[in-house]
């Protein structure tokens, strides 16, 4: 009997779960074990093996260089197992199981919310978890097979395909607010207005990106601090506030499609609109990619009217 017929599959699964997530109780929430099945799952393999593949302490777990050697080959093993179960045709075939997606709130409204009942559909086995989040995270880490973000805070090693075209950022306020206090005009004008202001994930203060192009000139995007004493990091918050005459709000104009078409929200300065990166979707490319992945994404590029990947 080899020493592969006396392994588990099930126990490399949790050792790659270790090696992602550095993390004994990371590991089993992701596989849905306990820490001590997680840890005996890795003794059993150790054993068997007869080498050590990880160090662990109080504080961290570090993989020992044989440990390194076998996930390389290991995650290699699974991307082929991933992609041979994509590519069969038969009804349902290699959808089952859990996929698990982190993405920023403006993403879940636009791209997730509205694929969710096809999707549901589709892959009526697949466990479904998506997490909103804004902060800038790693996904391999964190577990998640795949992750939403702009396209330029997808990190360079992650493979990313695109869900939309560009976006556009646009100015917007009430015509209550607008009653009161006027109609910016120029960019400077701003200066005269209540702003609110923009706290992105990482507690940073958002400048308002706006293209200062006007009179056959080239668009250029231009940063610009705007006054405010009010800081919101959340979409649908903002929205609530800029509709109640809070003040001026920066917001995608795809977000708030339904305020400027019922007349709540007016946009303002729209020859200062700025171009935004398209949204993307994005996996590790040593992952195997899960093959509802390809499912959720094919739907989500239909409803963007982009068309399904080849």
């Amino acid at each position: 009997m080899s020493v592969f017929d006396r392994i588990e599959l099930a126990d490399l699964r949790v050792f790659l779960a270790i090696m992602r997530t550095r993390s004994f109780k990371a590991a089993a929430i992701q596989l849905g074990l306990s820490p001590s099945a997680a840890s005996h799952a890795m003794r059993r393999l150790e054993e068997r093996l007869g080498a050590k593949l990880l160090n662990r302490s109080s504080r961290a777990v570090a993989p020992t260089d044989t440990g390194l050697a076998l996930a390389a080959r290991l995650e290699e093993g699974f991307d082929t197992i991933g992609q041979a179960l994509a590519e069969i045709d038969a009804p349902g075939a290699g959808r089952f199981g859990e996929l698990r997606i982190n993405v920023f709130a403006d993403a879940a409204h636009l791209m997730i919310a509205p694929a969710l009942p096809e999707f549901a559909r589709l892959c009526p086995h697949v466990k479904l978890t998506v997490v909103v989040e804004d902060r800038p995270i790693d996904i391999v880490a964190g577990g998640y097979d795949a992750g939403i973000r702009y396209g330029d805070y997808v990190p360079e090693d992650m493979i990313a395909v695109p869900l939309s075209g560009p976006q556009r950022w646009v100015v917007a306020g009430s015509p209550d607010y607008l009653a009161r206090h006027g109609v910016p005009q120029r960019l400077e004008d701003l200066a005269q207005h209540s702003c609110l202001q923009l706290l992105l994930g990482d507690n940073s203060s958002y400048r308002w990106e706006l293209s200062s192009g006007v009179n056959g000139q080239k668009p250029a995007k231009r940063g610009i601090r705007v006054p405010g004493l009010i800081t919101i990091n959340d979409t649908a918050t903002t929205i609530t506030a800029a509709k109640a005459g809070v003040g001026l709000a920066y917001l995608l104009e795809s977000r708030i499609a339904a305020e400027l078409a019922e007349g709540s929200l007016r946009m303002v300065l729209d020859q200062h609109a700025a171009r935004g990166e398209p949204f993307h979707l994005y996996y590790s490319s040593r992952r195997h990619n899960h093959p509802a992945l390809r499912t959720l994404v094919d739907i989500i590029r239909r409803q963007q009217s982009l068309g399904e990947l080849r």
